[in-house]
């Protein structure tokens, strides 16, 4: 058998040079085209420029894309290097807004519309009245209804000696409240009796009292701290009796 003959690349290429020709020729239009273009600052043709921007508008969009519908990158918590470094933020400085008196609150003062300047004097018809005697105690008022004892209220009862007719009246007004619990004049015919077991409290009866505005005949007694105040209520009651006595009698004369 004859051998076969093998292929020749060099005597191919010498048999047909039209093949390297042409390669040679779009080689040479390809350079002298990227040659010819015009070049951006940076020293690159137009073309690759064009390219480069082609793809980084197609990225955004994707980024955008992946976005609306929750995706995208992770986003990172931004931390704050003064939060990193004080984490109570007590030795944060001020910024410059926190320092513009503009923000600040305006410090508004209220003046009164009406100025009282006028006192107004309670009357008590205690004005014409000086005192001689006062003492802490408690007063009990007799309910014929219920025949049993109320007590009327806890307070200071005083005898008033009027400065003009020298008449003698007892009162006593409640604590804080102030209202009159007793008030009648120290009469003869009144007398006062040792409560039953007690040797601090007095009872009497008074034709006319007038604490609840209309005069009223009531039956009352009083409670002292201790015995000793109750003898000294005792011994200023018939003073002001005897009192009361001489200038009732005038009167009726």
């Amino acid at each position: 058998m004859s051998d076969v003959a093998k292929p020749d690349p060099a005597a191919d290429q010498a048999a047909a040079p039209g093949a390297r020709l042409v390669k040679d020729e779009t080689e040479k239009v390809t350079t002298g085209i990227a040659a010819n273009q015009p070049k951006t600052e940076d020293g690159k043709p137009m073309t690759e420029k064009a390219t480069e921007a082609a793809t980084s508008a197609a990225a955004t969009v994707k980024d955008n894309v992946f976005a609306l519908f929750g995706g995208g990158p992770k986003k990172e918590k931004r931390v704050e290097e003064d939060d990193v470094n004080e984490p109570s933020g007590a030795s944060k400085p001020k910024t410059t807004e926190d320092e513009n008196p503009e923000n600040e609150e305006p410090d508004v003062d209220f003046q009164p519309v009406v100025h009282l300047t006028e006192k107004v004097d309670t009357k008590t018809n205690e004005e014409l009245e000086e005192q001689v005697f006062k003492m802490r105690a408690k007063l009990f008022k007799f309910d014929r209804e219920s025949r049993e004892w109320k007590e009327r209220g806890t307070g200071d009862v005083r005898l008033l000696k009027h400065k003009e007719n020298g008449k003698t009246r007892l009162v006593m007004r409640r604590d804080k409240t102030l209202k009159v619990c007793a008030n009648h004049y120290v009469v003869p015919d009144m007398k006062l009796s040792p409560n039953v077991g007690s040797d601090r409290s007095w009872v009497w009866n008074a034709a006319a009292d007038v604490s609840e505005g209309e005069p009223e005949a009531q039956t009352l007694a009083i409670r002292f701290a201790n015995s000793e105040n109750a003898n000294l209520f005792k011994e200023a009651f018939i003073k002001a009796q005897q009192e009361n006595e001489a200038l009732f009698n005038t009167t009726s004369e």
